[in-house]
């Protein structure tokens, strides 16, 4: 179906144009690092150039004899702070060297080009210790953890999978590959800091400010009440500006030591090694079905890596346990401490790479049984979620499926591999479907009725990008029973009411949440009569509702379809279409939901096609650190994007009804177009990036460069 069409007077689900759209393109919106601060200095880290060891010397004098340096902190005189609980965060407190691009030292500059010039002439020495960065599903190292990311089991087991595994009728056994991958937010990590008689105040890009509050107070032994973080506008994050990183903790030690406002935006080139990373993924499919296509057996194991310094477990295997009908069932993670940066938070972590495992598998099931890859996935869907047994809140994947089915004109589609030819490019479509859990977290909001009869929301959620501001004065607006115009949004400050990061897709339903009921409380006191003079606030927390269990399986799900042209000269993919149809309860705004699913549609196919990142075994580091190595997707690769939704009543989620979008467009994206890939060529490519050199090798490999 279209997208649901809004009457003009209503709030919720009409598409209202960003409020802070035009000072974007005009260049009004002040981010991180452009914040008007006089007498500012700057500053420019100096990362290790050693996998592992320690530090046995530093030569500041020929950096302090650049004209225009003002210090250089290393860890022999840096402020003394306590030590955080995130040890990514205890940068320059000793000599150690847990892995290449740890900072090991700042250079602060009256201008940016002094800071560089200095960082440049600092001499460091090193002890330089063996080191492993080599990721292998037989690490000795690796071990099951406790927990994966987001406090998920780090295995779950049903049944005897194995077992029903060697007698399935059909099986599958594959593997796959998906490499380390990186954020790179248009906007770096950037902070600008600045103390005032004991007061810390600072401007970063954060994912979520009251969290920075917190811990910058513990760091420097200060009341909450005296550190204020603004992030007005951020410029993106996809998960690596989720917590603090050390860009805050040095740009306000380097405030402290010269007494003046500092700002360090870090280069590019250094993100990889300091804001986390999507750590790469080793998948084991084993799928065991009867010969009407329902599966028997699923076991889904995943080896990752996670630095020496801090565990990180991508959560990889979960979605399989939430997918399909098998009721026995396997899922393990395997986790090896290497010599790395700290892994994190990236789009959809685990959701994406598992998700394109697990869609990959079922697709060479598909091919296995001779079955249609729609059909087999319709015949898999459960009656409630497999791995807790808990009726879904709702679930209309099928629909998904069946809707983009119809869109894409899968009905026509011949299933045979290599059976569509223009010339030399061979052409093939995909399908996957898509998953991502509901997560709402606490938060507090304040509306405040205005003598003029306007309104104002106080909330200090974070815009990163997304709309929040402008989705938010529609559920203000909604509450209220006003018109959107008469409200005013006020986000971005930890002088707000504090509110939950922006991150995990739980950002509109947990401030929203917030938001609706303040105003809704509103609502009723405006009933009882007209307000003061000097207007009427009321505030709303949702601590012990937002975060209650629910009886119910909450997930948002999609189907994703892909049409692949592959060059057999060249070996060259193209995605020349790109549909998503997706079931994510209410949608609040048609126009800011439709660009969220592009985005991460877009980002997919970047994780499909161009996008991937490899550890110099030798150096220890990222061999692509930049744009100019690390290719994403542009406006040209992606000439032909569609995304629609279903509109779901689901009562057991929030207020609005709606559920986190986010990040569910880049889960099934990748898995798409592999399938297209192997649709067009016949060639099954089970590591990603699907690049020339491998879609050419597969070619050569199978026989014929020609299409037929």
């Amino acid at each position: 179906m279209d997208a649901p069409v809004q009457a003009a007077a209503t709030a919720l689900g009409a598409p209202v144009e960003r409020r802070e759209g035009l000072e974007k393109v005009t260049g009004t919106a002040r981010y991180a690092a452009e914040q008007p601060c006089p007498g500012r200095a700057h500053a420019w880290p100096v990362p290790a150039s050693i996998p592992r060891g320690r530090v046995t010397g530093i030569d500041t004098a020929a950096a302090l004899a650049v004209p225009g340096v003002l210090a250089v902190l290393t860890h022999q005189n840096a402020p003394r702070l306590s030590e955080p609980e995130d040890p990514t965060l205890g940068v320059l407190r000793d000599s150690r060297v847990p892995h290449r691009g740890w900072f090991v030292a700042l250079v602060v500059g009256e201008t940016l080009e002094a800071a560089r010039a200095g960082a440049a002439a600092v001499r460091v020495d090193y002890a330089v210790e063996d080191h492993d960065v080599t990721l292998t599903a037989t690490h000795p190292d690796a071990y099951v953890p406790e927990q994966a990311n987001g406090g998920y089991p780090g295995s779950r087991e049903h049944g005897d999978p194995e077992g029903v595994f060697a007698s399935a009728e059909v099986r599958v056994d594959v593997d796959y590959r998906v490499p380390p991958l990186h954020n790179h937010p248009m906007e770096p990590h950037a902070t600008t800091a600045e103390w005032h008689e004991g007061r810390l105040t600072v401007h970063t890009s954060t994912q979520g400010s009251t969290v920075v509050r917190a811990v910058l107070a513990g760091l420097f032994g200060l009341p909450e009440e005296h550190v204020s973080v603004l992030a007005e506008h951020v410029g993106g994050g996809f998960g690596s500006k989720g917590t603090p990183r050390p860009d805050v903790v040095l740009a306000a030690m380097a405030a402290r030591h010269t007494g003046r406002p500092v700002t360090l935006a870090l280069p590019r080139r250094f993100l990889p090694a300091v804001v986390g990373h999507r750590a790469p993924t080793l998948h084991r499919l084993r799928l065991g079905a009867h010969s009407d296509g329902r599966l028997c057996s699923l076991i889904h194991e995943v080896t990752t890596h996670t630095s020496r310094i801090k565990e990180f477990v991508e959560q990889a295997a979960v979605p399989a346990r939430v997918m399909y009908a098998a009721p026995d069932s396997q899922t393990t993670h395997r986790v090896a401490p290497l010599d790395v940066p700290t892994p994190s938070w990236m789009r959809a972590p685990g959701e994406a790479p598992g998700m394109y495992a697990l869609e990959s598998a079922m697709d060479e099931l598909a091919t296995e049984l001779g079955m249609d890859p729609v059909e087999l996935r319709i015949v898999n869907e459960p009656g409630t979620e497999p791995d807790s047994g808990k009726p879904f809140s709702s679930r209309h994947l099928v629909e998904c499926l069946r809707e983009g089915a119809r869109r894409f004109d899968w009905a026509e589609r011949d299933p045979r591999p290599r059976s569509r030819a223009e010339g030399p490019l061979l052409v093939g479509s995909g399908v996957a479907a898509a998953m991502y859990p509901v997560l709402v977290q606490p938060s507090t909001a304040a509306a405040r009725a205005l003598p003029d009869g306007t309104f104002l929301v106080r909330i200090n959620a974070t815009d990163i990008g997304t709309g929040a501001r402008t989705v938010l004065a529609q559920i203000a607006a909604d509450a209220l029973a006003v018109p959107v115009a008469r409200v005013r949004t006020e986000v971005g400050s930890s002088e707000l009411p504090a509110a939950s990061l922006a991150g995990g897709s739980s950002g509109t339903a947990s401030w929203g949440w917030a938001v609706h009921e303040a105003c809704t409380r509103l609502a009723e006191r405006l009933a009882e009569g007209p307000p003061p003079a000097e207007g009427i606030e009321v505030r709303a927390d949702t601590a012990g509702r937002a975060d209650a269990d629910s009886p119910f399986a909450r997930h948002a799900f999609g189907a994703h379809f892909a049409e692949v042209a592959v060059d057999t000269v060249t070996g060259e993919p193209r995605v020349r279409r790109l549909l998503g149809v997706y079931a994510a309860g209410h949608i609040l705004n048609s126009r800011t939901a439709r660009s969220q699913f592009v985005g991460g549609m877009t980002m997919g196919l970047g994780m499909a096609l161009t996008e991937g990142s490899t550890l110099d075994a030798a150096f220890g580091d990222f061999a692509e650190s930049d744009l100019a190595a690390y290719h994403v997707p542009t406006h040209a690769d992606v000439p032909d994007i569609e995304a629609h939704w279903i509109d779901e009543d689901d009562t057991r989620l929030n207020p609005m009804g709606s559920k986190g979008i986010g990040e569910i467009g880049i889960v099934g994206t990748a898995a798409a177009i592999g399938n297209a890939v192997f649709h067009a060529t016949g060639v099954r490519l089970r590591e990603l990036p699907l690049t020339p050199d491998r879609v050419l090798s597969g070619i050569r490999e199978r026989g014929g460069s020609s299409a037929g």
